[in-house]
């Protein structure tokens, strides 16, 4: 119902690129430069600077953007809405997920969610926490969920998982370590660890300070942007990672890998969903009421 043109040029706002608006949204891109010159003539006015093969967006641009943004979270809520007084729940729903929980929490849970309503368009984004975050502040996503401990003033968080980190390394380790150590023996383990912006990495660091550790202290020997990642290293190289306890369950029965308690230094975290304020509601909502009674 929505003026697709309106879609397209946020998309391209938010991209600032003609190119990826075109692969997000699985149009041409010719059809996508089409969209938006339409828009300029109707306002009478440009909406992006072209500088060689980068765009901005002018002041029009701008202005148009804020609108649109709005525009487009009315007409979901209306389409919503309307379709919910014949009991229908039909539309789109836009979830992003931090890495490990796209990875290891939420698959089976879209799979029932699927099931139960087929007339819902259901997408998911994967990235670390901040990612997740940004992606919300752009409007390209409807809900987060999220792992880490930071908390922007202009989200709302609601926890639906405790999770916990664990330090492991693979069978046979040549680092000849007891089943438990004590924080101060990190500052002499290579570690493997989750990149910056990762929930993973924000947790580890904060119980590293309880101990009056910092990172930069400790022997890592790379930062990787996913857990699977994480693991695969892991198996062929005698050094530590820190992964969520949710990742390693075949790993662990497999026999592959073990876990290396760290005495005195929990590593516990929240699973949350995330939402800018003011935008709680519609599909996002029922989305959530469906998750806390199917979590399994």
């Amino acid at each position: 119902m929505s003026d697709f043109r309106l879609k397209v040029f946020q998309s391209v706002a938010n991209n600032l690129s003609f190119t990826k608006a075109s692969q997000e949204l699985f149009i041409s891109q010719p059809a996508i430069t089409k969209h938006v010159q339409e828009l300029e003539t109707e306002y009478q006015t440009r909406l992006f600077e072209r500088q060689g093969g980068k765009i901005s967006l002018t002041k029009s641009g701008s202005l148009l953007l804020e609108h649109c943004e709005r525009i487009l979270d009315d007409y979901k809520r209306l389409e919503y809405e309307m379709h919910l007084l014949n009991n229908a729940y039909t539309g789109e729903l836009r979830l992003g997920a931090s890495t490990t929980i796209a990875q290891y929490v939420v698959p089976p849970l879209l799979a029932r969610f699927i099931d139960k309503f087929p007339q819902v368009s259901l997408s998911l984004m994967n990235g670390n926490s901040r990612e997740i975050e940004t992606a919300l502040q752009e409007h390209r996503i409807d809900l987060g969920l999220v792992e880490g401990i930071f908390r922007l003033p202009n989200f709302k968080y609601t926890t639906f998982l405790e999770d916990e980190l664990v330090a492991v390394v693979r069978a046979g380790t040549k680092l000849g370590l007891d089943d438990e150590i004590k924080p101060e023996d990190l500052l002499h383990i290579p570690l493997v660890l989750r990149e910056r912006g990762s929930g993973t990495l924000d947790v580890f660091e904060r119980a590293l300070r309880n101990h009056n550790i910092k990172l930069s202290s400790l022997k890592v020997l790379m930062y990787l942007g996913s857990t699977e990642s994480i693991k695969l290293f892991l198996e062929h190289t005698d050094c530590m990672g820190i992964v969520s306890i949710r990742s390693i369950a075949r790993e662990l029965y497999a026999g592959r890998l073990r876990v290396v308690e760290i005495a005195g230094m929990p590593m516990n975290r929240d699973f949350c969903f995330t939402q800018l304020q003011g935008q709680e509601g519609g599909l996002s909502q029922e989305f959530m009421q469906f998750a806390m009674h199917n979590w399994k």
